[in-house]
């Protein structure tokens, strides 16, 4: 057999301890991917099932999670008065209306609403104060008939519910303000911005002991 000369034998053992590394070896001569790790996480072209770390936008959340909507204080019930406009802006306008009763602050009306009206209305919630009587929503007002009165003014006939209620610090209970329903009439006339309140109108022999309140 023919003999090996040192060098040839030098380089030889060489290859093999190339080949045959200790655990910080690349495992054989293959390559690394960027970081380390096993070659086979990494597929070239293949998208990578990794999730980025990067921070993404906030989700919209989703509805079962919206805060439930406000229950209205008040239900106008317009009746077979519906198509009047008069009607129309009392039934978009009362709500404002209401919520001064309840809160018993006349600026809220002062700030959507013509001087007479407020006027008015300063002087049942100022009266209210000093006999310290609160009102309790929710309640309901029913159209009851419509009346044309001069310059332009039409006249709403309403009954506001006897689930309206306040406190009797006397009686120290809640109180209804009717047995069977208040009424009430209400001016509206018409402005730039549509229909609206103008004053607080007698009501009348207007009755309201058949009326079916929905609240």
């Amino acid at each position: 057999m023919r003999r090996l000369g040192a060098p040839a034998l030098l380089l030889a053992a060489t290859l093999v301890l190339a080949g045959c590394g200790g655990p910080e070896t690349n495992k054989g001569g293959m390559p690394e991917p960027a970081g380390g790790g096993d070659p086979s996480t990494s597929t070239g072209n293949t998208p990578s099932t990794t999730p980025s770390a990067e921070p993404t936008t906030e989700p919209t959340a989703p509805a079962t999670t919206a805060a439930p909507p406000r229950k209205a204080q008040v239900i106008v019930v317009p009746g077979n008065y519906a198509e009047n406009p008069a009607v129309q802006g009392l039934v978009k306008n009362y709500p404002i209306y209401f919520s001064a009763l309840v809160a018993r602050d006349a600026d809220i009306v002062k700030k959507a609403f013509p001087a007479y009206f407020y006027a008015d209305v300063q002087l049942g919630i100022d009266e209210a104060k000093r006999s310290g009587w609160v009102m309790r929503p929710p309640g309901s007002v029913v159209v009851m008939g419509i009346k044309q009165e001069k310059f332009g003014v039409v006249r709403v006939q309403t009954c506001r519910s006897q689930t309206t209620q306040y406190w009797d610090p006397k009686a120290k209970q809640w109180a209804l303000s009717g047995a069977k329903g208040v009424p009430q009439a209400l001016d509206m006339i018409e402005t730039g911005l549509g229909w609206t309140m103008y004053k607080i109108a007698p009501a009348g022999k207007l009755s309201c002991s058949k009326v079916r309140f929905p609240a």
